[in-house]
């Protein structure tokens, strides 16, 4: 099933993975075009709103958990923006609550799995979001303690990670590499949400928008220097890689020497959602537009460069 609000004849649909408890609903959706007008491909990781009724029993409280854990609709502006730039598309539909795309798969706390854990375990970086209570299955969230009411199976764990996980993070390298090979680089925009965040001292308003590169490792300076001007140019207030410098999206996908660049696109949800941050409003449509604006500009830069490098080698 393609996502509401982005049909067209020029879209192939790609339905892939499935959720466990769920087996007629695929984990995630993609969107390519028979040809891209543009380098681009958007995912969203974080927006799945298929929750099998089994993982809710298993919430301690699941209305206030899934609504903190989901990125809320932003998948809506996702597809807006898509629709008005012809850029390829990939949403999830399982939700984060089950399994975080954007965590490694070794990113695990072994205390809330069930059953014998592998040795040695790991204590290093690659775990560290989990041991915060947000690794590849969130375990506690900030202000409200333990999500689950008791641990959750190895056999379950490993359902998740291939029927999610695994499916999921093949096809957006391999819609990478399609668009890489017809342009000679791609660029992918990571699209999430993010509560409000507090003024900084000297800024009229808390950033709307947080980009992150990983610290200038997921993409080329110029093209995050230049999403930055964008924003600023249009009046926005934009933020550089913190709080959110993005995570394992961009640590897998983004490899700027092979001309692959990514970069997470952080939006305010209080610039399209209501008052309680709910439900969305008729401001996604002027969001889209900006975002729209940000994305075929950025797009446009990356298929400068890719021709540029061409031409250079060309020229050797």
């Amino acid at each position: 099933m393609a996502p509401e609000g982005h049909e067209s004849p020029n879209m192939r649909s790609e339905s892939g993975g499935f959720i466990a408890g769920l087996e007629q609903r695929p984990a995630f959706t993609l969107l390519s075009p028979a040809s891209s007008p543009i380098p681009v491909l958007i995912t969203v990781p974080h927006a799945g709103r298929d929750y099998p009724s089994a993982l809710l029993a298993e919430m301690r409280d699941a209305d206030y958990a899934c609504l903190r854990l989901e990125d809320r609709m932003i998948d809506l502006v996702a597809q807006e923006v898509a629709r008005q730039t012809g850029a390829a598309l990939i949403v999830a539909h399982a939700p984060r609550a089950m399994l975080d795309l954007n965590r490694a798969r070794d990113d695990i706390d072994w205390d809330m799995i069930a059953g014998q854990r592998p040795h040695p375990v790991r204590h290093s970086q690659a775990n560290r979001r989990a041991r915060s209570g947000l690794g590849l299955i969130p375990r506690r969230l900030a202000g409200f303690g333990e999500i689950w009411r008791g641990q959750i199976g190895r056999e379950e764990l490993e359902q998740r990670i291939e029927g999610i996980h695994r499916p999921y993070h093949a096809a957006t390298a391999r819609e990478l590499a399609r668009i890489r090979d017809e342009w000679g680089a791609a660029l992918l925009v990571d699209m999430h949400s993010m509560p409000p965040l507090r003024r900084s001292p000297g800024q009229p308003e808390p950033p709307h928008f947080v980009l992150g590169d990983r610290f200038g490792t997921s993409c080329d300076a110029g093209l995050v220097s230049h999403g930055y001007r964008y924003f600023e140019a249009k009046g926005r207030v934009v933020a550089h890689n913190r709080p959110y410098a993005g995570g394992f999206v961009l640590d897998t996908h983004g490899a700027p020497a092979n001309g692959l660049h990514a970069v997470q696109l952080e939006v305010c949800r209080s610039t399209y959602l209501d008052a309680q941050l709910v439900e969305p409003t008729a401001r996604i449509v002027p969001l889209a537009r900006l975002i729209a604006g940000f994305v075929r500009e950025l797009g446009a830069a990356v298929a400068r460069m890719a021709g540029e490098a061409s031409f250079r080698q060309a020229a050797e």
